[in-house]
């Protein structure tokens, strides 16, 4: 069996340089090309230290070097927008390498970082740093290696309740195809509260109710720059309203939240109100009602 016919070598390679092929002295013909890079490492990397013969420079030829690299990165990167995907692709790598994570995973994840640059995700209160964060996050789940939200957090620069919101902004706006973090984000939300406040009969149309919601807010969608949980928590509260049954309060529902990823009762008000009115439309519309027909119940 022909597994492949020619071997292309990406890495790069030592050549010499000279009037004829038996002359000169070898040297490395270029760098690597690279996804973690804005343009795929296909610019020129400046040593400050030696020059291409490994031997040491003086100071006069340090300060050349360094005009010349300044110079070199202004024609390179032209925009500030360009400066922090750039920053953002360093801090895959750190925090990649912090995690020990295999090579391909960082890569993946660059790739999502310059798929959100792409479709400026990054903004309002979604940071380039938990841009990077939450691709590496969204890398690992994928590709099996999954490592703690929080701990990608503590290397990520930013806050947990960040890392979760930019990871859905990005699975929300760019197009992949990568499974959320939390599988069932509705039975979270229903085991952190307390179960006495909700009665055992109405559990289940409590639960579906509430994951019909879900899907509602990942379509349209609703919070996207939010951690998923906190959408979840909201999902669960509209849910309670529009069974008529009022178990639980907001104050209530965030407070139990809170305890996995900070959320605020103004929050759950926010986002419940407004899946709610999206579920009344759709209900309106084409979407055949989910709620349970009270009066066949009480019959």
């Amino acid at each position: 069996m022909v597994v492949t016919a020619d071997h292309i070598e990406y890495g790069p390679s030592r050549r010499r340089h000279g009037p004829d092929e038996w002359s000169g002295r070898n040297e490395w013909s270029c760098e690597s090309v690279t996804q973690l890079r804005i343009d795929k490492g296909l610019h020129t990397t400046f040593f400050l230290t030696s020059d291409g013969y490994g031997n040491s420079l003086s100071s006069e030829q340090q300060d050349k070097y360094d005009r010349l690299k300044q110079r070199h990165k202004r024609f390179q990167v032209k925009s500030k927008r360009a400066i922090r995907l750039n920053e953002a692709l360093r801090d895959v790598q750190m925090i990649g390498g912090n995690l020990d994570l295999p090579h391909h995973v960082v890569v993946d994840a660059g790739r999502l970082v310059k798929r959100a640059g792409e479709a400026r995700v990054p903004g309002a209160w979604t940071s380039w740093e938990g841009i990077a964060a939450g691709a590496v996050l969204l890398a690992a789940t994928n590709a099996g290696v999954d490592r703690p939200s929080r701990e990608v957090a503590c290397y990520g620069k930013v806050s947990h309740a960040r890392l979760c919101a930019a990871a859905r902004k990005i699975r929300c706006h760019v197009s992949i195809d990568i499974p959320s973090i939390r599988a069932d984000t509705v039975a979270t939300v229903l085991e952190t509260l307390d179960k006495r406040a909700i009665d055992s009969g109405a559990y289940l149309r409590l639960r579906d109710v509430a994951r019909h919601l879900m899907e509602i807010a990942d379509e349209e969608p609703i919070g996207a720059g939010t951690p998923r949980l906190t959408v979840a928590a909201a999902a669960v509260y509209a849910a309670d309203r529009l069974l008529g049954s009022e178990w639980l309060t907001m104050q209530q529902v965030a407070d139990a939240i809170s305890v996995i990823v900070e959320t605020s009762k103004d929050k759950i008000n926010r986002y419940s109100s407004t899946l709610r009115t999206e579920y009344a439309e759709q209900e309106e519309a084409t979407t055949p009602s989910v709620l349970p027909n009270q009066e066949r119940d009480a019959v």
